[in-house]
């Protein structure tokens, strides 16, 4: 698999992401970059930030756009994610937003985030069908001490964030929600909802062409240079100069394309297993509520859910390197939680395996920042926890680009990323941190 530490280019000869989404489906594949080109606005990735970006661009501000895609929309992250429309981004939690920023930010933070499902909802309400299933979100402690921090959270955001969050005992998880693996309470978003996310991506994408936008595909950038005060990109059969560039690659770019953006995320893989649909008796003791969505705790968390078709997603950890992404280990691995998680699925086949990289930030916290001095704009470092957030981001890019006065006055995009110090040495501390998280699993602390 492409990995964005080691490889100069990703691939340029994809049409779709090796994920169960695709299955079936067809898709607009959309031309290279031939020959030479200037646009206003230059858009590097054209996964949900880049597209909806570019979508927000033309219908909402008039700008010529155009997206520089190295494969076709989707083909990363946005195509290969487990279809979770939640709240929130990052890893910080109100409690830690509210400390480091105080209350009124973090409760303008937390309607951000509300905003952003308003804002997936509304796309798909204009007529993209991306299989949306209704059902919430439950986030389970998996071990008692968690609960009554869940418990004193979900209140929290009840009262002060303008959320309808319930806390639920063991008991009422087991009764209502989740009746096949061990519960000792937790909290459920009811807002929340579960799509086919590669399907979703091609709704925007022709959203945004719709709009006027130009989207290329199987166009990876090799070069991406700053000359006589325009940004000239170079693909391998074309280039395209450009006012303005907007980065909108997250955990898929380049190390060492954009300076302003080297090293201050860790692309992480997290990998996805999808087995054969499950029989009316598995289904029972799985025992989850339809349209459920499922993650615990753990720092190395799994997360679930049972799609349209009755197959059951389970997710988790990957490989720490791109080249041992596809290993039967990985596989193995998350069947091994799932068989945990749902001790009666023993006998169940897995049909689908896949991975993809996420973009961890180095405080947990991602940005939406613009460089003005240098015209160029990135969003990156959602931790993983960025379907709905990303196309808010790629929405607020657009206005940062043209109306930064209307922004509302949150810390997304007063600071750039920050770099993360000793950058080489990320992935042997991964290494270390997923060997002690193993090891505590197994002894159950």
């Amino acid at each position: 698999m492409y990995d964005p530490l080691i490889d100069v280019t990703p691939p340029s000869d994809q049409y779709q992401p090796d994920s169960f989404w695709v299955s079936g489906k067809d898709s607009v594949r959309y031309s290279p970059l031939i020959g030479e080109h200037k646009t206003d606005v230059v858009i590097i990735g054209a996964g949900y930030t880049g597209l909806s970006c570019a979508l927000h661009l033309s219908q909402e501000h008039g700008v010529e756009c155009t997206v520089i895609e190295a494969n076709q929309p989707g083909w990363g992250c946005s195509g290969r994610n487990g279809g979770f429309v939640l709240p929130g981004t990052g890893r910080l939690s109100v409690q830690q937003m509210r400390k480091r920023w105080g209350k009124s930010v973090s409760q303008a933070i937390y309607a951000e985030y509300l905003n952003s499902i308003d804002t997936v909802s509304q796309l798909i309400d204009e007529g993209i069908d991306c299989e949306r299933t209704a059902g919430g979100y439950l986030k389970l402690a998996h071990k008692p001490s968690l609960v009554s921090a869940l418990h004193h959270q979900a209140n929290e955001l009840a009262v002060d964030y303008g959320d309808s969050i319930l806390s639920l005992s063991a008991d009422e998880i087991s009764t209502k929600y989740l009746s096949g693996t061990r519960s000792y309470g937790g909290i459920y978003y009811p807002n929340a909802f579960g799509i086919n996310p590669w399907l979703l991506c091609q709704g925007i994408a022709k959203k945004a062409a719709d709009a006027g936008a130009n989207i290329c595909g199987n166009s990876a950038v090799i070069d991406c240079q700053r000359i006589n005060e325009k940004h000239v990109l170079k693909t391998k059969l074309g280039s395209i100069t450009a006012n303005t560039l907007i980065v909108a690659t997250n955990g898929y770019g380049q190390r060492n394309l954009y300076e302003g953006l080297k090293d201050r995320t860790f692309p992480v893989i997290s990998s996805i297993i999808v087995t054969d649909p499950l029989t009316p008796q598995q289904l029972l003791d799985v025992g989850m509520s339809e349209g459920l969505m499922v993650m615990d705790t753990r720092p190395l968390k799994y997360y679930y859910r049972i799609l349209p078709d009755n197959r059951l997603l389970f997710g988790g950890r990957g490989s720490i390197e791109g080249r041992y992404a596809n290993n039967a280990k990985y596989q193995k691995a998350l069947k091994n939680g799932l068989l945990a998680t749902f001790p009666s699925l023993h006998e169940v086949s897995i049909s689908a395996f896949w991975s993809g990289w996420v973009s961890v930030s180095l405080d947990d916290y991602p940005r939406v920042y613009n460089d003005q001095q240098n015209k160029t704009l990135y969003s990156s470092g959602y931790c993983g926890a960025g379907l709905a957030f990303s196309i808010q981001a790629g929405k607020r890019l657009a206005q940062l680009h043209c109306a930064p006065d209307k922004l509302p006055d949150l810390p997304f995009w007063k600071s750039p990323l920050k770099q993360f110090p000793f950058a080489l040495a990320r992935r042997p501390a991964l290494k270390t941190f997923y060997a002690w998280e193993e090891f505590k699993r197994k002894v159950g602390i």
